[in-house]
């Protein structure tokens, strides 16, 4: 085992084990117009040189946790084993715990607040196996202030773990049951309806519903009544009809409900912005109904 020079040089204790961990894939909602990604990947790499940081996004819109737990979730799959940095933390400075929690037989190690905003992307990893609230002051750096802990906390902890160093050694181990949940709502059923949300807007206007197969009757098809706000009265809403369509393609003049890259339903246009025509957002209602057994083929007239 031997000491780092630069881990020293910064005034933070770390014995190397082994280089554990390759990758660092990093969230945020910092940005790109300000240091503060440079800057904790600068830490990262001065801790860890041999590490790579895979940049997941730092779009995130600022504080909004649930935003940053879908993103995340939705990368979960496709991430390498290694280190996943995650940090939209309005709680800075709060006491609310920043957490490193271990999945996937130590396959993976999350480190973030412990606000929801890992715990759709743990779920979706086989579950919390342990959890540590990160507090050894001989890992985190001793920054100016107590508003940076993407700087101060989080990537020196991400980086000693990359380092081969002990989970244990950041701090008391927590129970993961009791981490705080996410906030992602689930579709529910009135009568013969089913009541969605939109979750996520991507950046070609597709509407992500949070509404899977599984969640709608067989018997339904191939058309869907969708009620959707109304684009021309604020506060009014409209029953349309909608293709059940296998791509994008297929959805012709008018509006498709397609499973997606994710495997969720979205309501989408054909090489326009369904959120745009449609005046849909994340938050927004929708109710699904069994459709007409004709297909309305007449395309849709917007602003009308």
């Amino acid at each position: 085992m031997a000491t780092c020079d630069r881990c020293s040089r910064r005034g933070v204790s770390v014995t190397v084990v082994n280089r554990r961990f390759e990758t660092i894939s990093f969230l945020s909602d910092y940005g790109l117009a300000d240091e503060f990604v440079g800057v904790c990947t600068a830490v990262v790499r001065d801790l860890a040189p041999h590490v790579s940081v895979v940049d997941l996004t730092h779009s995130i819109p600022p504080f909004d946790v649930r935003a940053g737990a879908l993103a995340l979730a939705r990368s979960t799959a496709y991430l390498p084993e290694g280190v996943i940095l995650a940090v939209v933390d309005p709680g800075v400075g709060t006491d609310r715990k920043a957490i490193a929690v271990e999945v996937a037989e130590g396959a993976g190690v999350f480190v973030a607040p412990d606000n929801g905003l890992i715990a759709p992307a743990v779920a979706i990893a086989g579950g919390a196996e342990r959890a540590f609230h990160i507090t050894n002051s001989d890992i985190v750096l001793s920054g100016a202030g107590g508003t940076f802990d993407g700087r101060d906390v989080f990537a020196p902890a991400a980086a000693y773990l990359c380092n081969g160093g002990a989970i244990e050694d950041l701090g008391p181990e927590l129970d993961p049951s009791l981490l705080m949940p996410s906030a992602i709502p689930l579709p529910r059923e009135e009568g013969d309806k089913l009541i969605a949300e939109v979750l996520w807007v991507d950046h070609f206007g597709n509407c992500q519903l949070n509404v899977g197969p599984d969640d709608l009757p067989f018997t339904w098809g191939p058309t869907v009544s969708l009620t959707l706000p109304d684009t021309t009265e604020p506060g009014v809403t409209v029953v349309r009809s909608a293709q059940m369509a296998a791509n994008f393609a297929d959805i012709g003049g008018g509006i498709g409900v397609v499973v997606d890259s994710l495997g969720m339903y979205a309501v989408c246009l054909d090489r326009r912005s369904a959120a745009a025509e449609l005046a849909l957002d994340v938050g927004e209602q929708v109710v699904i109904a069994q459709g007409e057994d004709e297909l309305v083929t007449t395309p849709v007239a917007f602003g009308r």
